[in-house]
């Protein structure tokens, strides 16, 4: 699996994006999970859409996803040179640049949106990210995914207790952290608030360490753009309310940010995912 992923990452970008829409093709065709999971969320996220603007969305989204994770490939096998020549513009950076040099410490928050992963490369530009890594359960895809992280400046820490403890450590010296929001948590580490009209469990990490260190969070995001092969970098700036000492208002306040950054782009987010396995009252909108 190592060395297919290295050869793979050989490839020029038009040729994976060509892959992936071959990959996307037969995941559109079959009665696929990824087809399944991205119809209910898309169904859940935008039921004001009309039932074929839905479906367009649905295969729009399938494309984008495949590209996505190719892209990942072919970054994480690439220098941090490569990686920052295809990107295009970057819009809102003052963001960013104010947010560092206010020297209160920074979270970025990065939803699994467009290419995330080309974003290491240009953050690492910006300051010495601290990251929390969680090992892949494929030793192969583990030890490529590690080399790739290690091409850069970024700190590593666990994902887990001592991670955040490093993280809350980093952020009080005024240093920058890289957060992913978007994923489930566990119960013990998420309460329900909306997300895309739903009363979803919603993680609490970046709200309590925004309130207890009272740093900046800035959102970010890596679209593709028309020409596939480039792409732009969106920063902002999240509302305060984010370090809220209700919990509730800061948590709704990071899941609305997203729902803004997603709005930029809604078929490149990765909707394969099981965000809203997890509703208030126990329901799980992908039982069969």
């Amino acid at each position: 699996m190592y060395f297919l992923l290295k050869l793979l990452a050989l490839l020029p970008l038009r040729v994976l994006h060509f892959l992936g829409y071959l990959i996307a093709w037969v995941l559109i065709q079959t009665p696929s999970s990824i087809q399944r999971i991205t119809r209910i969320n898309i169904q859940l996220a935008y039921p004001e859409l009309k039932p074929a603007a839905q479906e367009a969305m649905v295969r729009a989204s399938i494309h984008s996803q495949c590209l996505s994770y190719l892209e990942c490939i072919k970054f994480w096998g690439m220098s941090p040179e490569y990686s920052l020549s295809k990107i295009k513009n970057i819009q809102g950076v003052k963001h960013l640049e104010n947010a560092l040099n206010e020297k209160h410490g920074v979270i970025v928050i990065v939803p699994h949106l467009g290419s995330w992963e080309l974003l290491n490369a240009w953050l690492c530009q910006q300051a010495q990210p601290m990251i929390m890594y969680k090992p892949n359960k494929n030793g192969q895809i583990n030890r490529y995914i590690l080399e790739a992280r290690q091409k850069t400046n970024a700190v590593l820490v666990p994902a887990n207790e001592s991670g955040v403890r490093a993280i809350f450590k980093h952020l009080k010296q005024g240093g920058l952290t890289v957060i992913l929001p978007d994923h489930l948590p566990k119960p013990s580490g998420g309460i329900y608030t909306d997300f895309f009209k739903q009363n979803v469990l919603s993680g609490t990490i970046v709200s309590k360490l925004a309130q207890k260190t009272q740093c900046n969070v800035i959102g970010l995001s890596c679209i593709r753009t028309k020409r596939l092969s480039y792409f732009d970098i969106h920063c902002s700036s999240v509302s305060n309310d984010i370090m809220s000492k209700d919990i509730q208002t800061g948590v709704l306040c990071l899941n609305q940010h997203m729902e803004q950054l997603i709005a930029a782009a809604p078929a490149q987010y990765i909707w394969s995912y099981k965000r809203f396995r997890n509703c208030y009252g126990n329901h799980n909108p992908y039982r069969a």
